[in-house]
């Protein structure tokens, strides 16, 4: 936990510097970043968020956060699309495959990423949060690379249950979620 807390430490001081901005290195690769985490410290993660969005809140400021959670998303575009009370009968009456089935269909990237297209406004840092509870409808290697197309210079960052060595994501540890290399570890 003490580990935890000193990594969470050095997301304000990285988010303020203009390198984040700007982009990385000579190619000014996509500033898309990662802050993996030990699942059990889900709740700890979540409140420093709203920590880290309070901080940059005020008047002035030149970092802009919105926060997209991908399981308010999922449940958002359920109700519109008219189906979040269907899903609960669909579990119980015809079993689970059949509602992974529906979902993992309904669900689609590029749904979410028409809502990311339609809120972000004038916002220069996305946070992505909620990964863990939409799992296994939605898979945050699919909406990473699929975000590139509409946030190419917006950085964002991925706060991730689990583990990303720079190459793959390993959600909670021990689901393999794909390999992902175009993100950078936020902070070691």
């Amino acid at each position: 936990m003490a580990n935890l807390n000193k990594r969470l430490d050095k997301i304000i001081p990285k988010i303020k510097e203009d390198k984040f901005i700007q982009g990385r290195g000579l190619g000014n690769e996509i500033s898309f970043y990662v802050f993996d985490y030990e699942p059990e410290h889900e709740l700890v993660v979540r409140d420093y968020i709203q920590h880290i969005k309070k901080e940059f809140s005020h008047e002035g400021s030149n970092r802009k956060i919105i926060e997209f959670d991908l399981y308010k998303m999922l449940i958002e575009i359920a109700k519109e699309k008219r189906i979040f009370e269907r899903i609960f009968h669909m579990e119980e009456n015809q079993g689970k495959d059949v509602l992974y089935k529906a979902m993992t269909n309904f669900a689609k990237p590029e749904i979410f990423l028409q809502k990311i297209k339609e809120q972000i406004q004038d916002h220069n840092v996305v946070f992505i949060t909620g990964v863990g509870k939409v799992y296994p409808f939605v898979r945050s290697h699919t909406i990473l690379n699929n975000l590139q197309e509409i946030l190419d210079k917006i950085p964002v960052i991925l706060f991730f249950p689990g583990k990303y060595d720079g190459l793959s994501l390993q959600l909670f540890g021990r689901f393999k979620d794909d390999n992902y290399y175009r993100a950078f570890r936020l902070v070691d």
